[in-house]
């Protein structure tokens, strides 16, 4: 089962590129599907009989390519997968006409060559395989950030990929680090084997540093805002709501498995939690200081992932076991609330820019009048990214503030307290323009419903989430890998 999440969007890829017009974003939607349901099917197995892990070819790790699915990997190929198909159904009115421009010619492509690359980092579980399938999404996410064919989309473009190629080469490093000390380069036998010594030091940093600079943490996030505004809008949605969770998915998997008995850990988690902590603020505030809307969003994504990071403080510095879980699970909720939120911002987004013609906040007056549904799809996501009841941001951020308090870390209660503030801040900046009035006929163009409904059903999963906590729960304690039983805990 966890194979057909690889091959299904690779073989799409194939066709999407093979053949021509409708028959392209037919394969390309089929292909979509599959994987949703492949995805859904694999996460109910897992649910139901606990963490998966195969050795493809016959040959067993450390010698053989190994792919384990547990817990953690299918809450992520979930929100890939759901994502994912409402983004393929939004770009097929999106492109419409445009089957034989280059834009939409290398568009689905590009993108069921992606997500076959996330769903394979997803699953994967030696570090050397890990490298390779972070450079197939790096090449692929650049490609598509390049699309849009303007002067600054080419910049923006080459921008995030030689900062993607320098990430990936410390990560390579690491890679080599770890080889030479431990002999195996499996995830989870290079964790069993312990994690200390100078070699491991380095490949601890370099990897980090690698991983963090594609998840545009502060400060390293100077690629995202040109890379994420000048795209279009279907890739902004992909690019920040699944693109930065794998590299953050693969840090947690280098952490957590790789390293989960090194004492080094514990040293540099507090740096990771003050980067997380100012990006949280600087983020926020740049987003409210914009006055294009795909900037508001793309600093926003800054500030947004700056929560995830608060993880590795809580979990290395806490003693309570009860603690470090719940502070893993909400950073993990926020992660999957984030994703399904900013992917919901940006396509709708795409609707106001395709109705109007421009993303300048003030040419975006009325839009209440003129796209009812889209606005209402920008406040059900930005209930979310504040985090008020009963959305899934909520539960991310009320269970990262308890366990904040409880850990006694309360310099890092700032983060959920002054980030809602500020996230509030700019979500209402774009809200007030939706009420005031314009001028005649200035968002009057028509934008097609099933645009207006892929944005609304993300929108609505990132509420709904909040009301099913417990499933995401129970994968994250009792359907960790097998393979690595107890991970992290104590």
């Amino acid at each position: 089962m966890p194979e057909l999440l690889v091959l299904i969007p690779f073989t799409a890829a194939l066709l999407c590129f093979i053949l021509k017009g409708v028959l392209r974003s037919l394969a390309a939607l089929l292909g979509a599907s599959l994987t949703f349901s492949a995805s859904a099917l694999l996460a109910a197995d897992v649910y139901q009989n606990g963490a998966i892990r195969i050795s493809l070819g016959g040959w067993d790790a450390p010698l053989g390519i190994g792919l384990s699915a547990d817990g953690l990997s299918v809450i992520f190929l979930l929100l890939t997968a759901i994502v994912g198909l409402m983004v393929s159904i939004y770009c097929v009115p999106f492109f419409s006409g445009l089957h034989e421009q280059p834009l939409a010619r290398h568009f689905w492509s590009l993108w069921m060559f992606l997500w076959g690359s996330l769903n394979s980092l997803f699953l994967v579980s030696d570090v050397f395989n890990a490298y390779v399938v972070l450079e197939l999404v790096s090449i692929s996410a650049a490609a598509l950030a390049a699309l849009s064919g303007t002067a600054a989309s080419l910049r923006a473009a080459l921008r995030y990929f030689l900062t993607a190629m320098a990430g990936s080469m410390a990560f390579l490093l690491g890679v080599g680090f770890i080889y030479a000390q431990a002999g195996t380069l499996d995830m989870f036998l290079v964790g069993s084997s312990g994690g200390d010594g100078p070699l491991m030091a380095m490949a601890l940093g370099l990897m980090t540093v690698g991983l963090i600079m594609k998840s545009a943490l502060f400060p390293f996030h100077f690629w995202l805002p040109p890379a994420h505004g000048e795209a279009k809008a279907p890739v902004s949605a992909i690019l920040s709501a699944l693109v930065m969770k794998g590299s953050f998915f693969l840090l947690l998997r280098i952490w957590f498995n790789v390293f989960q008995d090194s004492s080094l850990t514990v040293h540099a988690a507090s740096v990771l939690g003050f980067l997380g902590l100012f990006a949280v603020i600087w983020g926020s505030y740049q987003a409210i200081i914009q006055s294009r809307l795909k900037l508001i969003i793309a600093y926003s994504s800054i500030g947004q992932m700056g929560y995830l990071f608060l993880l590795f403080p809580l979990v290395l510095t806490t003693v309570d076991a009860a603690w470090k879980i719940e502070a893993w699970t909400a950073c993990v909720f926020q992660a999957v609330s984030h994703g399904l939120a900013k992917a919901s911002l940006f396509l709708a987004a795409g609707n106001l820019i395709q109705a109007s013609g421009t993303d300048n906040l003030r040419s975006m007056r009325n839009i209440a009048g003129s796209l009812p549904m889209t606005t209402f799809t920008l406040a059900l996501a930005g209930i979310s990214l504040m985090g008020l009841p009963p959305s899934g941001g909520f539960v991310a951020k009320w269970m990262l503030l308890q366990s904040i308090l409880a850990s006694g870390q309360w310099w890092l209660a700032a983060a959920p307290i002054l980030g809602g503030l500020l996230t509030a801040g700019y979500i209402f900046k774009i809200l007030s323009q939706a009420f005031v009035p314009g001028a005649e006929g200035a968002c009057c163009k028509p934008v097609c419903f099933v645009m207006e409904k892929a944005a609304l059903v993300l929108a609505i999963f990132s509420i709904l989430i909040g009301f099913r906590a417990e499933e995401v729960i129970f994968l994250l304690t009792d359907r960790i890998c097998a393979a690595n039983p107890g991970g992290f805990w104590p």
